[in-house]
Protein backbone atom coordinates (compact mmCIF):
# COMPACT_ATOMS: atom_id res chain seq x y z
CA UNK A 1 0.00 0.00 0.00
CA UNK A 2 1.15 3.43 -0.61
CA UNK A 3 1.77 6.13 1.55
CA UNK A 4 0.16 9.79 2.14
CA UNK A 5 3.41 10.64 0.82
CA UNK A 6 3.94 8.58 -2.69
CA UNK A 7 0.37 10.08 -3.01
CA UNK A 8 1.41 13.01 -3.62
CA UNK A 9 2.81 11.86 -6.77
CA UNK A 10 -0.66 12.25 -8.31
CA UNK A 11 -0.08 16.12 -8.48
CA UNK A 12 2.64 14.87 -11.06
CA UNK A 13 0.53 13.38 -13.67
CA UNK A 14 -0.14 15.71 -17.04
CA UNK A 15 -3.63 15.91 -16.08
CA UNK A 16 -3.45 17.59 -13.13
CA UNK A 17 -0.67 20.05 -14.44
CA UNK A 18 -3.28 20.39 -17.55
CA UNK A 19 -5.96 21.39 -14.90
CA UNK A 20 -3.41 23.80 -12.91
CA UNK A 21 -2.77 26.05 -15.86
CA UNK A 22 -6.98 25.70 -17.19
CA UNK A 23 -7.30 27.17 -13.27
CA UNK A 24 -4.78 29.88 -13.82
CA UNK A 25 -6.46 31.17 -17.38
CA UNK A 26 -10.00 30.94 -15.26
CA UNK A 27 -8.82 33.12 -12.68
CA UNK A 28 -7.05 35.38 -14.87
CA UNK A 29 -9.92 37.59 -15.85
CA UNK A 30 -11.70 37.89 -12.59
CA UNK A 31 -9.15 41.19 -10.89
CA UNK A 32 -9.31 42.95 -14.50
CA UNK A 33 -13.19 43.70 -14.38
CA UNK A 34 -12.87 44.98 -10.75
CA UNK A 35 -9.71 44.36 -8.40
CA UNK A 36 -7.32 45.86 -10.66
CA UNK A 37 -9.40 47.80 -12.17
CA UNK A 38 -11.29 49.97 -9.36
CA UNK A 39 -7.57 50.61 -8.60
CA UNK A 40 -7.10 51.99 -11.83
CA UNK A 41 -10.21 53.96 -11.41
CA UNK A 42 -9.39 55.55 -7.84
CA UNK A 43 -5.84 56.47 -9.11
CA UNK A 44 -7.65 58.73 -12.27
CA UNK A 45 -10.29 60.23 -9.53
CA UNK A 46 -13.26 58.09 -10.37
CA UNK A 47 -15.47 58.74 -7.91
CA UNK A 48 -15.93 56.20 -5.13
CA UNK A 49 -19.98 55.82 -5.93
CA UNK A 50 -19.04 55.01 -9.60
CA UNK A 51 -16.24 52.62 -8.22
CA UNK A 52 -18.95 50.74 -6.34
CA UNK A 53 -21.18 50.26 -9.44
CA UNK A 54 -18.35 48.25 -11.27
CA UNK A 55 -18.67 45.79 -9.08
CA UNK A 56 -22.41 45.15 -10.16
CA UNK A 57 -19.84 43.34 -13.54
CA UNK A 58 -19.91 40.36 -11.48
CA UNK A 59 -23.33 39.27 -11.84
CA UNK A 60 -21.99 37.31 -14.79
CA UNK A 61 -20.66 34.70 -12.41
CA UNK A 62 -23.46 34.55 -10.29
CA UNK A 63 -26.01 33.75 -13.33
CA UNK A 64 -23.56 32.13 -15.68
CA UNK A 65 -25.97 28.78 -15.31
CA UNK A 66 -28.44 30.69 -17.14
CA UNK A 67 -26.46 30.39 -20.01
CA UNK A 68 -24.23 27.58 -19.54
CA UNK A 69 -27.01 24.88 -21.75
CA UNK A 70 -26.12 26.65 -24.56
CA UNK A 71 -22.11 25.87 -23.67
CA UNK A 72 -22.74 22.43 -22.93
CA UNK A 73 -24.98 21.06 -25.52
CA UNK A 74 -24.81 23.69 -28.83
CA UNK A 75 -22.37 22.41 -31.16
CA UNK A 76 -20.02 24.90 -32.68
CA UNK A 77 -19.35 24.04 -36.45
CA UNK A 78 -16.98 23.39 -37.52
CA UNK A 79 -14.80 23.94 -34.57
CA UNK A 80 -16.91 20.99 -32.29
CA UNK A 81 -16.12 18.48 -35.51
CA UNK A 82 -12.01 19.35 -35.63
CA UNK A 83 -12.02 20.13 -32.38
CA UNK A 84 -14.59 18.44 -29.93
CA UNK A 85 -17.09 19.98 -27.75
CA UNK A 86 -15.26 21.00 -25.26
CA UNK A 87 -11.63 22.16 -26.80
CA UNK A 88 -13.70 23.90 -29.41
CA UNK A 89 -15.46 25.73 -26.88
CA UNK A 90 -12.67 26.91 -25.15
CA UNK A 91 -10.63 28.27 -27.78
CA UNK A 92 -13.82 29.67 -29.21
CA UNK A 93 -14.20 32.01 -25.97
CA UNK A 94 -10.70 32.47 -24.74
CA UNK A 95 -9.58 34.26 -27.94
CA UNK A 96 -12.35 37.30 -28.09
CA UNK A 97 -11.51 36.65 -24.47
CA UNK A 98 -7.94 38.16 -24.83
CA UNK A 99 -9.08 40.95 -27.39
CA UNK A 100 -11.17 42.25 -24.94
CA UNK A 101 -8.93 42.44 -22.05
CA UNK A 102 -6.48 44.35 -24.65
CA UNK A 103 -9.24 46.27 -25.49
CA UNK A 104 -10.27 47.24 -21.88
CA UNK A 105 -6.64 48.35 -21.34
CA UNK A 106 -6.96 50.92 -24.32
CA UNK A 107 -10.30 52.45 -22.43
CA UNK A 108 -10.18 55.70 -21.15
CA UNK A 109 -12.24 55.57 -17.81
CA UNK A 110 -12.49 59.17 -17.19
CA UNK A 111 -13.54 60.52 -20.09
CA UNK A 112 -15.29 57.39 -21.50
CA UNK A 113 -17.23 55.56 -18.24
CA UNK A 114 -19.89 54.04 -19.98
CA UNK A 115 -17.66 52.45 -22.62
CA UNK A 116 -15.59 51.22 -20.24
CA UNK A 117 -18.06 49.49 -17.99
CA UNK A 118 -19.31 47.82 -21.04
CA UNK A 119 -16.11 46.10 -22.23
CA UNK A 120 -15.81 45.53 -18.42
CA UNK A 121 -18.99 43.59 -18.92
CA UNK A 122 -17.65 42.03 -22.11
CA UNK A 123 -15.01 40.51 -20.07
CA UNK A 124 -16.83 39.10 -17.02
CA UNK A 125 -19.26 37.33 -19.19
CA UNK A 126 -16.70 36.03 -21.60
CA UNK A 127 -14.86 34.99 -18.77
CA UNK A 128 -18.12 33.12 -16.91
CA UNK A 129 -18.28 31.59 -19.90
CA UNK A 130 -14.70 30.05 -19.86
CA UNK A 131 -15.18 29.18 -16.71
CA UNK A 132 -18.53 27.06 -17.79
CA UNK A 133 -16.06 25.15 -20.39
CA UNK A 134 -12.76 24.66 -17.85
CA UNK A 135 -15.29 23.32 -15.26
CA UNK A 136 -16.51 20.46 -17.62
CA UNK A 137 -13.44 19.87 -19.03
CA UNK A 138 -11.80 19.32 -15.96
CA UNK A 139 -14.48 16.55 -14.47
CA UNK A 140 -14.62 15.13 -17.99
CA UNK A 141 -11.22 14.53 -18.25
CA UNK A 142 -9.71 13.28 -14.92
CA UNK A 143 -10.98 9.77 -13.67
CA UNK A 144 -12.62 9.16 -10.99
CA UNK A 145 -9.94 8.88 -8.08
CA UNK A 146 -8.37 12.22 -9.43
CA UNK A 147 -11.29 14.41 -9.01
CA UNK A 148 -10.33 15.62 -5.46
CA UNK A 149 -6.32 16.23 -6.61
CA UNK A 150 -7.95 17.68 -9.75
CA UNK A 151 -9.96 20.28 -7.16
CA UNK A 152 -6.61 21.16 -5.54
CA UNK A 153 -4.95 21.86 -8.80
CA UNK A 154 -7.81 24.52 -10.54
CA UNK A 155 -7.82 25.75 -7.19
CA UNK A 156 -3.86 26.33 -7.69
CA UNK A 157 -4.15 27.48 -10.84
CA UNK A 158 -6.93 30.09 -10.06
CA UNK A 159 -4.89 31.76 -7.03
CA UNK A 160 -2.22 31.94 -9.31
CA UNK A 161 -4.36 33.71 -11.91
CA UNK A 162 -5.81 35.96 -9.64
CA UNK A 163 -2.38 36.66 -8.39
CA UNK A 164 -1.27 37.62 -11.87
CA UNK A 165 -3.81 39.39 -12.43
CA UNK A 166 -3.91 41.55 -9.20
CA UNK A 167 0.01 41.96 -7.76
CA UNK A 168 1.22 41.53 -11.48
CA UNK A 169 -0.70 44.18 -13.03
CA UNK A 170 0.08 46.51 -10.50
CA UNK A 171 3.48 45.74 -11.08
CA UNK A 172 3.18 46.36 -14.85
CA UNK A 173 1.49 49.25 -14.53
CA UNK A 174 3.79 50.97 -12.32
CA UNK A 175 6.47 50.92 -15.11
CA UNK A 176 4.44 50.44 -18.67
CA UNK A 177 0.97 52.19 -17.45
CA UNK A 178 -2.56 50.16 -17.37
CA UNK A 179 -2.84 50.10 -21.23
CA UNK A 180 0.61 47.79 -21.37
CA UNK A 181 -0.59 45.80 -17.64
CA UNK A 182 -3.95 44.95 -19.65
CA UNK A 183 -1.65 43.95 -22.72
CA UNK A 184 0.63 41.73 -20.84
CA UNK A 185 -2.84 39.76 -19.55
CA UNK A 186 -4.39 39.47 -22.43
CA UNK A 187 -1.15 37.52 -23.68
CA UNK A 188 -0.90 35.41 -20.70
CA UNK A 189 -4.49 34.27 -21.64
CA UNK A 190 -2.21 32.56 -23.88
CA UNK A 191 -1.57 30.14 -21.45
CA UNK A 192 -4.98 28.73 -21.16
CA UNK A 193 -4.92 28.41 -25.21
CA UNK A 194 -1.31 26.61 -25.37
CA UNK A 195 -3.30 24.42 -22.36
CA UNK A 196 -6.10 23.12 -24.28
CA UNK A 197 -4.73 22.87 -27.42
CA UNK A 198 -2.23 20.20 -26.69
CA UNK A 199 -4.65 18.55 -23.93
CA UNK A 200 -6.50 15.89 -25.93
CA UNK A 201 -10.80 15.96 -25.59
CA UNK A 202 -12.57 14.15 -23.37
CA UNK A 203 -14.07 11.19 -25.42
CA UNK A 204 -17.53 11.44 -23.63
CA UNK A 205 -20.43 10.61 -25.46
CA UNK A 206 -23.25 12.48 -25.97
CA UNK A 207 -26.85 11.41 -26.73
CA UNK A 208 -28.21 13.35 -30.02
CA UNK A 209 -31.96 12.81 -29.77
CA UNK A 210 -32.31 16.42 -31.72
CA UNK A 211 -35.09 15.40 -34.35
CA UNK A 212 -33.71 15.37 -38.26
CA UNK A 213 -32.58 19.25 -39.51
CA UNK A 214 -36.18 18.47 -41.93
CA UNK A 215 -38.15 18.59 -38.90
CA UNK A 216 -40.26 21.71 -38.25
CA UNK A 217 -37.92 24.38 -36.38
CA UNK A 218 -40.82 24.78 -33.62
CA UNK A 219 -39.71 21.00 -32.82
CA UNK A 220 -36.72 21.78 -32.88
CA UNK A 221 -36.22 24.31 -30.26
CA UNK A 222 -38.58 22.17 -27.83
CA UNK A 223 -36.30 19.10 -28.37
CA UNK A 224 -33.36 21.17 -27.65
CA UNK A 225 -34.85 23.04 -24.73
CA UNK A 226 -36.03 19.53 -23.26
CA UNK A 227 -32.18 18.10 -24.00
CA UNK A 228 -30.21 20.96 -22.76
CA UNK A 229 -31.94 22.63 -20.32
CA UNK A 230 -34.85 20.21 -18.71
CA UNK A 231 -33.22 17.18 -18.79
CA UNK A 232 -30.00 18.07 -16.22
CA UNK A 233 -32.30 18.77 -13.80
CA UNK A 234 -34.56 16.14 -14.99
CA UNK A 235 -31.51 13.77 -14.56
CA UNK A 236 -30.59 15.56 -11.13
CA UNK A 237 -34.10 15.19 -9.68
CA UNK A 238 -34.78 11.39 -10.10
CA UNK A 239 -31.52 10.68 -7.85
CA UNK A 240 -32.30 9.63 -4.17
CA UNK A 241 -32.04 12.49 -1.48
CA UNK A 242 -31.44 14.76 -4.11
CA UNK A 243 -33.11 17.48 -2.36
CA UNK A 244 -30.10 16.65 1.31
CA UNK A 245 -27.44 17.10 -1.33
CA UNK A 246 -29.05 20.45 -2.51
CA UNK A 247 -29.21 21.86 1.14
CA UNK A 248 -26.04 20.08 1.56
CA UNK A 249 -24.67 22.13 -1.16
CA UNK A 250 -25.48 25.39 0.57
CA UNK A 251 -24.54 24.65 4.43
CA UNK A 252 -21.09 23.00 4.34
CA UNK A 253 -19.13 26.07 4.16
CA UNK A 254 -21.32 28.39 6.16
CA UNK A 255 -19.63 28.48 9.03
CA UNK A 256 -16.64 29.07 7.39
CA UNK A 257 -18.15 31.84 5.30
CA UNK A 258 -19.80 33.61 8.27
CA UNK A 259 -16.47 33.80 10.07
CA UNK A 260 -14.74 34.75 7.37
CA UNK A 261 -16.67 37.54 5.91
CA UNK A 262 -15.96 39.27 9.55
CA UNK A 263 -12.49 38.91 9.61
CA UNK A 264 -11.03 42.12 8.65
CA UNK A 265 -13.51 44.20 10.37
CA UNK A 266 -12.22 41.62 13.61
CA UNK A 267 -8.29 42.20 12.93
CA UNK A 268 -9.42 46.38 13.02
CA UNK A 269 -10.84 45.68 16.22
CA UNK A 270 -8.04 44.05 17.46
CA UNK A 271 -5.96 47.00 16.69
CA UNK A 272 -3.83 45.10 13.89
CA UNK A 273 -2.47 47.93 11.12
CA UNK A 274 -3.03 47.26 7.03
CA UNK A 275 0.46 46.60 7.05
CA UNK A 276 0.47 43.81 9.89
CA UNK A 277 -2.80 42.25 7.84
CA UNK A 278 -1.55 42.68 4.72
CA UNK A 279 1.69 40.45 5.50
CA UNK A 280 0.18 38.04 7.42
CA UNK A 281 -2.93 37.41 6.07
CA UNK A 282 -2.48 38.50 1.86
CA UNK A 283 0.97 36.75 1.87
CA UNK A 284 1.82 34.19 4.48
CA UNK A 285 -2.43 33.68 4.49
CA UNK A 286 -1.91 32.95 0.50
CA UNK A 287 0.35 29.81 1.17
CA UNK A 288 -1.44 28.56 4.22
CA UNK A 289 -4.82 28.23 1.48
CA UNK A 290 -1.97 26.93 -1.27
CA UNK A 291 -0.90 24.28 1.06
CA UNK A 292 -4.60 23.54 2.42
CA UNK A 293 -5.05 22.78 -1.10
CA UNK A 294 -3.44 20.62 -1.71
CA UNK A 295 -3.71 18.36 1.09
CA UNK A 296 -7.59 18.71 0.58
CA UNK A 297 -7.19 16.93 -2.27
CA UNK A 298 -4.63 14.43 -1.06
CA UNK A 299 -7.31 13.48 1.85
CA UNK A 300 -10.04 12.83 -0.76
CA UNK A 301 -7.62 10.85 -3.05
CA UNK A 302 -6.61 8.74 0.19
CA UNK A 303 -9.98 8.48 1.97
CA UNK A 304 -12.90 9.53 -0.55
CA UNK A 305 -15.67 12.00 -1.28
CA UNK A 306 -17.81 11.95 2.10
CA UNK A 307 -14.70 10.30 4.19
CA UNK A 308 -12.98 13.79 2.86
CA UNK A 309 -15.52 15.86 3.29
CA UNK A 310 -15.79 15.02 7.21
CA UNK A 311 -12.66 15.06 7.77
CA UNK A 312 -11.79 18.41 5.96
CA UNK A 313 -15.30 19.95 7.60
CA UNK A 314 -14.55 19.03 10.85
CA UNK A 315 -10.75 20.48 10.69
CA UNK A 316 -12.53 23.44 8.67
CA UNK A 317 -15.77 24.30 11.75
CA UNK A 318 -12.67 23.86 14.64
CA UNK A 319 -10.16 26.22 12.43
CA UNK A 320 -12.96 28.78 13.76
CA UNK A 321 -11.83 28.44 17.94
CA UNK A 322 -8.64 30.42 16.29
CA UNK A 323 -10.64 33.46 16.70
CA UNK A 324 -12.12 32.91 19.65
CA UNK A 325 -8.58 32.37 21.22
CA UNK A 326 -7.07 35.71 19.39
CA UNK A 327 -9.73 37.63 20.80
CA UNK A 328 -9.12 36.88 24.23
CA UNK A 329 -5.50 37.24 23.41
CA UNK A 330 -5.80 40.49 21.40
CA UNK A 331 -3.25 42.15 19.57
CA UNK A 332 -0.64 39.35 19.10
CA UNK A 333 1.19 39.33 15.63
CA UNK A 334 2.49 35.53 16.40
CA UNK A 335 -1.24 34.74 17.71
CA UNK A 336 -2.71 36.48 14.28
CA UNK A 337 0.09 33.82 12.40
CA UNK A 338 -1.46 30.95 14.12
CA UNK A 339 -5.10 31.75 13.43
CA UNK A 340 -4.89 32.61 9.48
CA UNK A 341 -2.49 30.18 9.04
CA UNK A 342 -4.80 27.45 10.59
CA UNK A 343 -7.85 28.92 9.42
CA UNK A 344 -6.35 29.36 5.46
CA UNK A 345 -4.71 25.92 5.38
CA UNK A 346 -8.25 24.45 6.94
CA UNK A 347 -10.05 26.53 4.83
CA UNK A 348 -8.09 25.56 1.85
CA UNK A 349 -8.76 21.57 2.62
CA UNK A 350 -12.29 22.35 2.85
CA UNK A 351 -12.55 24.24 -0.26
CA UNK A 352 -10.63 21.09 -2.28
CA UNK A 353 -12.75 18.38 -0.89
CA UNK A 354 -15.96 20.30 -1.77
CA UNK A 355 -15.07 21.11 -5.12
CA UNK A 356 -13.82 17.93 -6.09
CA UNK A 357 -18.13 16.46 -4.20
CA UNK A 358 -19.82 19.00 -6.35
CA UNK A 359 -17.63 17.94 -9.76
CA UNK A 360 -18.71 14.07 -8.32
CA UNK A 361 -22.30 15.33 -8.47
CA UNK A 362 -22.20 15.85 -12.59
CA UNK A 363 -23.68 13.53 -14.77
CA UNK A 364 -20.96 13.69 -17.76
CA UNK A 365 -24.29 14.01 -20.26
CA UNK A 366 -24.73 17.41 -18.28
CA UNK A 367 -21.27 18.40 -17.00
CA UNK A 368 -21.17 22.02 -17.64
CA UNK A 369 -24.90 22.47 -17.40
CA UNK A 370 -25.26 20.87 -13.18
CA UNK A 371 -21.92 22.08 -12.41
CA UNK A 372 -22.46 26.00 -13.44
CA UNK A 373 -25.72 25.75 -11.21
CA UNK A 374 -24.22 23.64 -8.11
CA UNK A 375 -21.44 26.23 -7.96
CA UNK A 376 -23.85 28.86 -8.11
CA UNK A 377 -25.92 27.28 -5.68
CA UNK A 378 -22.92 26.87 -3.73
CA UNK A 379 -22.08 30.75 -3.58
CA UNK A 380 -25.78 31.43 -1.58
CA UNK A 381 -24.16 30.02 1.71
CA UNK A 382 -21.31 32.02 1.15
CA UNK A 383 -22.63 35.21 0.53
CA UNK A 384 -25.98 35.34 0.78
CA UNK A 385 -26.78 33.67 4.29
CA UNK A 386 -23.56 34.67 5.46
CA UNK A 387 -24.39 38.62 5.06
CA UNK A 388 -26.20 38.15 8.36
CA UNK A 389 -22.69 37.85 9.76
CA UNK A 390 -22.40 42.02 10.35
CA UNK A 391 -25.80 42.20 12.11
CA UNK A 392 -24.74 39.34 14.42
CA UNK A 393 -21.54 40.66 15.43
CA UNK A 394 -22.65 44.26 16.09
CA UNK A 395 -25.21 42.31 19.01
CA UNK A 396 -23.14 40.13 20.82
CA UNK A 397 -18.82 40.37 21.24
CA UNK A 398 -16.33 39.02 19.28
CA UNK A 399 -15.80 35.30 21.29
CA UNK A 400 -19.56 34.38 21.23
CA UNK A 401 -19.65 35.31 17.96
CA UNK A 402 -17.08 33.14 16.71
CA UNK A 403 -18.23 30.47 18.63
CA UNK A 404 -21.74 31.25 16.94
CA UNK A 405 -20.36 30.44 13.46
CA UNK A 406 -18.19 26.90 14.88
CA UNK A 407 -22.01 25.71 15.32
CA UNK A 408 -23.24 26.70 12.17
CA UNK A 409 -21.10 24.48 10.92
CA UNK A 410 -22.25 21.75 12.94
CA UNK A 411 -25.32 20.88 10.19
CA UNK A 412 -23.40 20.47 7.10
CA UNK A 413 -21.51 18.15 9.05
CA UNK A 414 -24.09 16.06 10.35
CA UNK A 415 -25.73 16.22 6.49
CA UNK A 416 -22.06 14.63 5.54
CA UNK A 417 -22.93 11.83 8.18
CA UNK A 418 -26.40 11.29 6.58
CA UNK A 419 -25.00 11.41 3.06
CA UNK A 420 -22.67 8.41 4.42
CA UNK A 421 -24.61 6.27 5.37
CA UNK A 422 -27.96 6.77 2.58
CA UNK A 423 -25.94 7.37 -0.30
CA UNK A 424 -22.71 4.93 0.12
CA UNK A 425 -22.36 4.86 -3.57
CA UNK A 426 -21.15 6.73 -6.61
CA UNK A 427 -24.04 9.56 -6.66
CA UNK A 428 -23.76 10.26 -10.13
CA UNK A 429 -21.75 8.54 -13.37
CA UNK A 430 -17.98 8.95 -12.46
CA UNK A 431 -16.46 10.98 -15.32
CA UNK A 432 -13.87 8.63 -16.97
CA UNK A 433 -11.77 9.95 -19.81
CA UNK A 434 -11.98 7.38 -23.01
CA UNK A 435 -8.81 9.59 -24.52
CA UNK A 436 -6.53 11.41 -21.98
CA UNK A 437 -2.99 12.34 -21.25
CA UNK A 438 -0.51 9.40 -20.14
CA UNK A 439 0.03 8.82 -16.26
Amino acid sequence: MSTWLDSLRIYARPRLIAVLFMGFSSGLPLPLTFGTLSFWLAEIGVSRTDIGLFALVGTCYSLKFLWSPVIDRLALRPLTDRLGRRRGWALAIQVPLAVAILVLGLADPKSAPGLTAFLAVVVAFLSASQDIVIDAYRIELLTADEQGAGAAATQWGYRFGLMAASAGALYVAEFGGWAVAYAVMAALMGVGMATIWLTPEPAVAVEDSAPPPSAPAAERVVAWIQTAVIAPFAEFMRRPGWIVILVFVVLYKFGDALAGVMANPFYVAMGFSKIEVANISKLFGVAATLAGLAAGGLVVFRLGYYRGLLVCGVLQMLSNLMYVIQAMVGHDNWMLVATIGIENFTGGMGSAAFVAYLSSLCNIAFTATQYALLSSLASVGRTTLSAGGGWLSDHVDWVPFFLITTVAALPGLVMVLWLMKRLPGPVAPAARPALALDD
